[in-house]
């Protein structure tokens, strides 16, 4: 199996293409776990699946490196985009994911998404978690999110833990619960914002759908004006452009997808995987 390995502002994921080998989509899933697993494995925090479906359209799957299913993964989709410029000479495109259809425009190094607007928007709600009383929001850009807004004086220093995987299994979340992040205003357009997610069970450098969530509230709540700078743990910067009211209305998410490796997968390591 043939793979390349792209990361989105530090979030790092393993492509395949399903349209040079087909029965990567049944061959593929269960071993995902294996293939992310940054010891045995080649290290990611998911896989990307894509397969095209017609002219500039191509269908992409993704695994959290758990092996969970997602519905989207918004730095997955950027560097799926990356991935098929390179492989398939598509500079635009459509990517049909398990959220909706995203238009992706793909320029050098930079991918932008168009994004719809958010679903599921909850009021803020205080949440009893770790001893104290967090104030979060809910929403839903692909998958749900809750966002926090904090002041921490060592805010890129602090262990998100417990409190964020506290925060990501709360009760009075939905089944499931949601991809955690914290963010903090840096000035009127910039936020910095660490995200705890879902199917990695830990932080990731960059949360692409969490930093639109993020952006989108503080961006409602007038903290920042947009388009609105997004500083991630990787120190990457993605910007969030909401094309009218935040919370009601389509945005675009740019920012680099820059390419790591490529190579293939032993026949030996797939074999061990499949026994594991």
């Amino acid at each position: 199996m043939n793979f390349a390995k792209l990361h989105g502002a530090g979030n790092d994921f393993l492509l395949f293409d399903g349209g040079a080998n087909p029965a990567l989509a049944d061959e593929l899933p269960p071993l995902v776990p294996g293939l992310c697993h940054r010891r045995f494995g080649i290290g990611a925090d998911g896989v990307l699946l894509v397969l095209p479906t017609g002219v500039a359209a191509a269908r992409v799957r993704y695994w959290n490196s758990d092996g969970s299913e997602a519905a989207f993964c918004a730095n997955g989709t950027r560097c799926a985009a990356s991935f098929i410029a390179a492989r398939w000479g598509w500079r635009e495109m459509v990517l049909e994911t398990g959220y909706a259809a995203i238009p992706a425009a793909v320029d050098g190094g930079q991918v932008e998404l168009r994004l719809p607007a958010p679903g599921e928007v909850r009021p803020w709600r205080e949440l009893a978690v770790a001893g104290t009383v967090v104030r979060g929001r809910y929403l839903v850009v692909g998958v749900p999110h809750l966002i926090v807004r904090v002041e921490w004086p060592d805010f890129w220093r602090r262990e998100l833990a417990p409190l964020a995987p506290a925060l990501r299994r709360h009760p009075d979340l939905r089944a499931g619960g949601a991809n955690v992040s914290v963010l903090q205003v840096e000035d009127e357009r910039t936020l910095g914002v660490r995200s705890w997610e879902r199917g990695v069970e830990g932080e990731t450098l960059s949360c692409g759908s969490g930093d639109v969530a993020a952006a989108l509230v503080a961006a409602a709540e007038g903290w920042v004006v947009p388009p609105v700078a997004v500083r991630t743990a990787s120190k990457r910067v993605l910007t969030v452009a909401p094309e009218g009211p935040p919370l009601a209305s389509p945005l675009r998410l740019s920012g680099p997808a820059e390419w790591v490796a490529e190579g293939r997968v032993s026949s030996d390591l797939a074999a061990a995987f499949r026994l594991d």
